[in-house]
Formats: structure tokens, C-alpha cells, sequence
């Protein structure tokens, strides 16, 4: 997080509720193929249930981003948006080279 001039709410701020909803569920989509691992459960199947939890990450990630460029970086002016854009085209390049 940058230091200079933070906000004091940021992008997702007014949907944090729903934000922390969505990742707990998440959370319960891999304690499930935890429990698929335990139980020797079919290689394709937990592969599916794989896909389907960073499926649901990039989804957070991207709606992340949305907010991000809403609030943070259009909300910004002169060279702290442009550090901003920065920043956040360096983060959609790390969620491009993941895998």
C-alpha cells in the first residue's frame, strides 16, 4: 500500500461485507479439496473444484481492480494517479503471469 496521501476508505469499502462473504466462501471451496485430497477422491474431480476456487479469485480479484480504478486511481490527481496506474496495471500484470 502506498504511503503517501492514502484514503481513508478505499474502493471496496462499501461492499466489504459482501467482499468478506464471497471469500469465506472461498475459503470452504479449498477446505473442500483438502478433504478431496484426504479422502483419495478422483484426480479430475478435484482438479474441477481446483478451477472452479480461482475461478471464483479472479473474480474478487477483477471486481478488486474495478473498484481500485473507480475509487483510487480516478479519485486521484496529477502525478499520485499516475503512481496509481502504475501500480495497478503492475498488479493486473501479476495476476496475468500467474500459473
Amino acid at each position: 500500500m502506498p504511503t503517501d496521501q492514502a484514503p481513508t476508505a478505499y474502493g471496496y469499502t462499501a461492499t466489504k461485507d459482501q467482499l468478506l462473504k464471497r471469500l469465506r466462501r472461498i475459503e470452504g471451496q479449498v477446505r473442500g479439496v483438502q478433504g478431496m485430497v484426504e479422502d483419495d477422491r478422483y484426480c479430475i474431480d478435484i482438479l474441477t473444484q481446483i478451477s472452479a476456487a480461482q475461478a471464483a479469485l479472479d473474480k474478487v480479484a477483477l471486481g478488486l481492480l474495478d473498484d481500485h480504478a473507480r475509487h483510487c486511481v480516478m479519485g486521484s490527481e496529477g502525478e499520485l494517479q499516475v503512481d496509481r496506474t502504475d501500480e495497478m496495471m503492475a498488479a493486473i500484470g501479476r495476476l496475468m503471469r500467474r500459473g
